[in-house]
């Protein structure tokens, strides 16, 4: 039998009231979908609504074999019988508890003869047997944030639910943490589902990213998927993709030749699109990692290299941010690169340098998007 298909999280639901949602998607066990939007978007309701702790109007959840609710034949599991573990925002640990005790009231379920040995061996899984008898308002917050994610693992669930869980931490616990959980996320072998608005949080440990806005699912997909093919100008907005333009499609393109967009009076090549008509106004863009500089002005005879002028560098930490302008049309690209790389090639401010655009990189938002 197959257990990672035993394992895999389904969801589909649909609301208008209290909190307009509409999402549907799969999680498999041992990966990590990172649900991602801007604040009062759906993201906590939707985590809610998995645990059980809320209801959907509308709505179809399915870990594995077992249907945690379908609204359509009333089947609505307890939160307790979905064997969910659920960190909440700010951790819901008891203040009256010590950390030990805190990890010991998730675990009704088991005799106990189980609990404590399980409780330890959770502190000492998450490196926290030296405060287990502290409680919470004497633990810094990555140590809370530890203990409210060891409860919740001690109860051994099918399927592991996590809100902002580094928000309230910092930058060296958060480091930590991202470590442990990318190793544990695959030791479980269960679907772990976690809400972030942090899209650097989610780059780093997601296998998969969902999308939200006003409820809505904008997209569902790999990372990368979604850095490079954003669905919608929103989601590469949401992605942080600042270089998106307008363009005209400029002749016949093919599978073989590509497509060619008239970009403010330059010719941009880009990958083949069936979908598109020559003479159509679009939108394109290109990531940061579609973006190369050169030195070498002679190269500017190449494919979609344009002589372009830096207006600005901006250091921040190891990377420097950079304001270029294209020569030619005026237009304006961000880039990003590392402080060395910046160093190496000679980059100043006013300076000439060639810009490459690589065509590959470059997607093009159909008419619909």
């Amino acid at each position: 039998m197959n257990t990672e298909l035993e394992q895999t999280l389904c969801c589909r639901i649909e609301q208008s009231i209290p909190i307009p949602l509409r999402v549907h998607f799969n999680c498999k066990a041992g990966e990590l979908l990172a649900v991602v939007g801007p604040s009062g978007g759906g993201k906590s309701t939707l985590l809610r609504m998995l645990a059980g702790l809320s209801l959907p109007q509308i709505g179809h959840i399915q870990l594995g074999e077992r249907i945690l609710c379908d609204t359509d034949k009333h089947t609505i599991l307890s939160p307790a019988a979905r064997h969910v573990g659920y960190v909440p925002q700010h951790f819901g640990l008891f203040p009256h508890l010590t950390a030990l005790d805190n990890i010991l009231s998730g675990l009704d379920h088991i005799s106990k003869s189980l609990r404590k040995p399980r409780a330890q061996k959770w502190l000492e899984t998450m490196n926290l047997s030296h405060i287990a008898h502290r409680r919470p308002r004497h633990l810094s917050g990555g140590q809370q944030q530890r203990i409210a994610l060891a409860r919740a693992l001690a109860r051994e669930p099918q399927l592991l639910l996590l809100d902002e869980p580094f928000s309230a931490v910092d930058w060296e616990t958060r480091e930590f943490l991202y470590e442990s959980l990318f190793h544990l996320k695959s030791s479980l072998n269960i679907p772990v589902v976690m809400v972030t608005h942090d899209l650097k949080e989610a780059l780093l440990l997601a296998d998969n990213m969902l999308l939200m806005d006003n409820g809505g699912m904008l997209q569902h997909g790999s990372p990368q998927q979604v850095l490079t093919q954003p669905a919608s100008e929103i989601v590469a907005k949401q992605m942080g993709i600042k270089n998106v333009f307008s363009g005209v499609v400029e002749h016949e393109v093919s599978a073989l030749s590509g497509s060619c967009l008239n970009w403010q009076g330059i010719k941009v090549e880009t990958p083949y699109q069936s979908s598109l008509m020559v003479g159509e106004h679009v939108r394109w863009m290109v990531p940061n990692s579609g973006i190369e500089l050169f030195n070498d002005l002679s190269l500017v005879t190449r494919k979609n290299c344009f002589v372009g002028t830096l207006v600005s560098l901006l250091d921040i930490g190891d990377m420097t941010r950079i304001i270029l302008r294209v020569n030619a049309n005026e237009q304006v690209l961000h880039l990003d690169l590392s402080v060395q790389v910046v160093k190496q090639l000679g980059l100043t401010q006013g300076i000439e340098t060639v810009i490459m655009l690589n065509s590959s990189c470059i997607h093009v938002f159909s008419s619909s998007d």
